[in-house]
């Protein structure tokens, strides 16, 4: 089975970025110039990036829970597929959104 393009895109921000910005916040806090509003920012966006993407998550399934039953209903099953793949996207999307930018804004 492979994984989307949108789901590698996301999961690769976990890979490479998130090592590179947790590095950079690890340097900064062990120079002691890390300042408390990116401490707050850091706790901030992890909450507000959980509480989207539980939104996102429970969209997406709602939205292939109806997309599965019009295609019963219709006796096709081309958007069952790959449902897996579209529900882990709209989980990971927030997260790697910010990860993308946090990794931009620290490499400066």
């Amino acid at each position: 089975m492979f994984l989307s393009a949108e789901l590698l895109k996301e999961v690769a921000s976990f890979w490479f970025q998130a090592p590179l910005v947790m590095s950079s916040r690890l340097r900064d806090f062990s120079t002691a110039t890390a300042s408390a509003a990116e401490t707050n920012r850091m706790v901030t966006e992890k909450l507000s990036a959980a509480a989207e993407s539980f939104v996102a998550l429970n969209t997406a399934i709602l939205k292939e829970g109806i997309d599965a039953v019009a295609s019963l209903s219709t006796g096709s099953c081309s958007s069952v597929m790959d449902a897996s793949d579209r529900l882990a996207v709209a989980a990971l999307k927030p997260y790697g959104k910010r990860i993308r930018a946090n990794a931009r804004r620290l490499a400066k």
